[in-house]
């Protein structure tokens, strides 16, 4: 059994992951997942080619990053090129646009539950809503809308098992998870 190995900027991913994967792969994956978190998305791209070089077990290699105020494609493509230059070409890339918490404000009732709040999930076809990608403050968006309640670690881990897998807003969430679904499916014929 392959593990399932990410590289991610920053521990809020890994703590929305871990609510997430359960309904993303199946039990016997899950067990073999685990986390490289680095301090931050310039500490990421120095040190991602090595830590793929010098992995040694068969795994699926996932890379995770915000966009932040980068361009998207240049970011995926040097990304590309650090994985390909270690010699794992296949590894998955995907770019949250613009920010971690895109995902979140395109699933509101997700944040509602987590968070343990009422009223929010109402704000979803509010125009700012309907394309969370397009928000380059997802983060201080959120925030505000929570009244303060989310917190980047705390929140993601309380969000993270009430996203829905479909039905996202987030058009980047959506990709991720297809990517997750044909990466680990794809090796095994299914």
């Amino acid at each position: 059994m392959k593990q399932v190995v990410f590289f991610l900027e920053e521990p809020s991913a890994e703590a929305m992951l871990q609510g997430l994967l359960p309904r993303l792969l199946s039990p016997e994956f899950i067990e073999q997942v685990q986390y490289i978190i680095f301090q931050g998305k310039s500490d990421l791209e120095k040190r991602v080619e090595r830590h793929l070089r010098a992995w040694q077990q068969p795994a699926y290699f996932i890379v995770l990053r915000d966009q932040d105020n980068g361009d998207c494609g240049q970011i995926k493509t040097k990304l590309q090129a650090k994985c390909i230059a270690a010699g794992k070409p296949q590894t998955l890339i995907r770019i949250a646009c613009h920010e971690l918490e895109s995902w979140y404000l395109g699933d509101l009732k997700a944040v509602e539950a987590g968070l343990d709040l009422s009223n929010i999930a109402k704000s979803q076809n509010k125009k700012k809503y309907r394309f969370p990608d397009n928000l380059s403050n997802a983060a201080q968006e959120l925030s505000q809308l929570t009244k303060g309640k989310y917190q980047k670690v705390s929140g993601s881990r309380a969000i993270g098992p009430h996203l829905r897998v479909s039905g996202n807003r987030s058009r980047g969430f959506s990709v991720f998870c297809e990517g997750m679904v044909w990466l680990v499916n794809s090796e095994q014929g299914t």
